[in-house]
């Protein structure tokens, strides 16, 4: 009898907290709380409040969140006959069996570009007027952003995010008489800026942004094979001054990315380039070089394995244009636009590996495989 009293004592719920107590607590010290939820907790009371929304951008809520979120980073795969992208989680070594939460406007627009929780969307028309999205998935912000002129014709668009922003760059070709120009936007000013293109046309391959690495962004123009970069913050373009390895068939540049390793003693900025070796357009071997900035050289530091090699040269039928790279969490995954597998090398690992095929992905599909980088962060400021 005793027993049975006790036991429904100590099933008494908790006395709720006040209403009126919760409204006047200090907003200090309603954020320090609200930070101590976990995070998936979190994300799903956003929709509560302004203020609940708003707290996810906080410096306490992104210092105690960013750096050890357990939130998982992603491969994106899209497809133009697919009104879904396909995650394949990089965390668990899985392709997981849910899509991209996108609404229907943005999941019919083309992507573009992504850097970390930001995806760079084609808008689609509104009346006459064109432009870009930026689009946050943690946030579900988004911004658009109008072309900086009529009949605005872009390649080599690349997005990149920073601890207080992102910008833009586009590249116009110029057509006729008209020069080509480089545009910048400036998610801190909110507006673009204007400078001379390239002196020379870059690589064929479309597929291929620009590769962030010290304040610059870096490309390879065609035969012959150079390595330019556009410092974004003085607009000027330079040529890379340091001797390519011979007989290359084409190349194709990645580098780190600051928030991949949380030991600040391992942190290095890198960049690395991928490329072809072999004569009359056909690539004998491929190897992965890294820029040594100090003796101005590039120095081989991995081949792909032989089988590996003649697979991805037959996938992609020696048509490199087709062959774009970037990086992920620590590997440089190497893609081709007609073929649903990726080419990855764990760089810490020095390992070479195939992505599995994708089980959700149709057979009949061909060509237009396009993959992106997605890394879940919550300073992703729209």
């Amino acid at each position: 009898m005793d027993l049975s009293i006790t036991q429904t004592n100590n099933h008494t719920p908790s006395p709720k907290m006040d209403r009126k107590i919760w409204g006047k607590l200090p907003f200090e010290l309603l954020e320090r709380i609200l930070s101590l939820l976990p995070l998936k907790t979190f994300l799903s009371l956003r929709s509560t409040c302004k203020y609940f929304r708003s707290l996810i951008f906080s410096p306490l809520f992104i210092s105690k969140h960013s750096s050890s979120s357990p939130i998982s980073s992603f491969l994106l795969l899209s497809h133009p006959r697919s009104p879904d992208y396909l995650l394949y989680d990089t965390g668990l070594n899985s392709w997981r069996n849910f899509a991209l939460p996108l609404n229907r406007v943005l999941s019919s627009s083309p992507l573009l570009s992504t850097s970390t929780s930001l995806l760079c969307f084609s808008a689609m028309p509104e009346s006459s007027n064109y432009g870009f999205l930026i689009y946050n998935m943690l946030s579900r912000a988004s911004r658009s952003i109008k072309f900086p002129e009529y009949g605005f014709a872009w390649e080599f668009t690349t997005l990149i995010t920073s601890s207080n922003g992102y910008k833009l760059f586009c590249l116009t070709s110029g057509s006729g008489s008209a020069k080509s120009c480089a545009y910048v936007y400036d998610s801190t000013t909110r507006g673009w800026s204007s400078y001379e293109g390239v002196r020379g046309t870059l690589g064929y391959s479309y597929h291929q942004q620009g590769v962030f690495f010290n304040g610059c962004l870096y490309f390879v123009t065609r035969e012959p094979f150079l390595v330019v970069s556009f410092d974004l913050g003085l607009g000027i373009w330079e040529v890379l001054e340091v001797d390519l390895p011979d007989e290359l068939t084409f190349i194709r540049l990645s580098a780190t990315i600051d928030n991949d390793n949380d030991n600040e003693k391992e942190k290095r900025k890198r960049l690395f380039m991928f490329g072809g070796i072999g004569r009359d357009g056909i690539s004998r071997s491929m190897k992965i070089w890294e820029l040594d900035e100090k003796v101005r050289k590039w120095d081989e530091i991995d081949s792909v394995p032989e089988l590996m090699c003649r697979k991805f040269g037959s996938v992609c039928y020696h048509n490199y244009d087709h062959v774009y790279c970037f990086w992920h969490e620590g590997m440089i995954c190497v893609c081709c636009y007609n073929w649903p597998e990726v080419l990855y090398y764990k760089v810490s690992r020095r390992t070479w590996h195939w992505l599995p095929k994708c089980p959700l992905l149709p057979n009949k599909w061909s060509c237009g495989f396009k993959w992106f980088s997605f890394v879940p962060q919550l300073h992703g400021y729209v």
